[in-house]
């Protein structure tokens, strides 16, 4: 089966208003029409419950002539890395872009460095996105993090541009 991107999806790859993981995102550019599910399974080594996922949040939807895809009767539960805050929604406008918030659900004391890492990888990549050109290359820089030791690392870039309210989210996300 073929999957392309939504209207949604179109919107949440501008604005990054739901947060994807660097494997989520990449397999999520790959369905562009002209690759079957199996190829984007191959390429990124993605499970299938994530494209799942993406087919539920109403970001990919089969292609003109493609059969519907199966996606479960009950959707499974997205991992907390990149479960989306409430306000974050695939229909929230790109000019009233949310702060965004770490996760709550999570005690904060005794968390791994890569819980914090999965905290806050989404909201590094939000703020550095809803930058533009002038953060260009610093998101770049966000996206090419694999631990938590590369996002500490950049974090006073990020506060420098954006400001330490807004970057305040992130620090959260990274310290506590």
């Amino acid at each position: 089966m073929i999957l392309v991107k939504t209207e949604a999806g179109q919107q949440v790859l501008k604005d990054r208003s739901v947060p994807l993981s660097p494997r989520q995102r990449t397999a999520f550019i790959l369905f562009d029409g002209k690759r079957s599910i199996d190829e984007v399974l191959a390429g990124t080594g993605i499970a299938r419950e994530e494209i799942d996922q993406l087919v539920t949040l109403g970001l990919l939807g089969p292609a003109a002539g493609s059969s519907k895809p199966a996606v479960p009767a009950k959707a499974p539960e997205p991992p907390a890395a990149s479960r989306a805050p409430a306000a974050a929604t695939p229909s929230a406008t790109p000019s009233a872009a949310p702060t965004p918030k770490p996760a709550e659900s999570a005690p904060s004391a005794g968390r791994s460095r890569q819980q914090r890492y999965k905290d806050a990888y989404p909201i590094a990549t939000q703020l550095t996105g809803a930058l533009g050109l002038k953060g260009f290359r610093l998101n770049l820089q966000v996206e090419g993090t694999t631990s938590f030791e590369d996002l500490a690392a950049l974090a006073p870039k990020i506060r420098a541009a954006v400001g330490p309210e807004k970057a305040a989210a992130l620090d959260k996300a990274l310290n506590d």
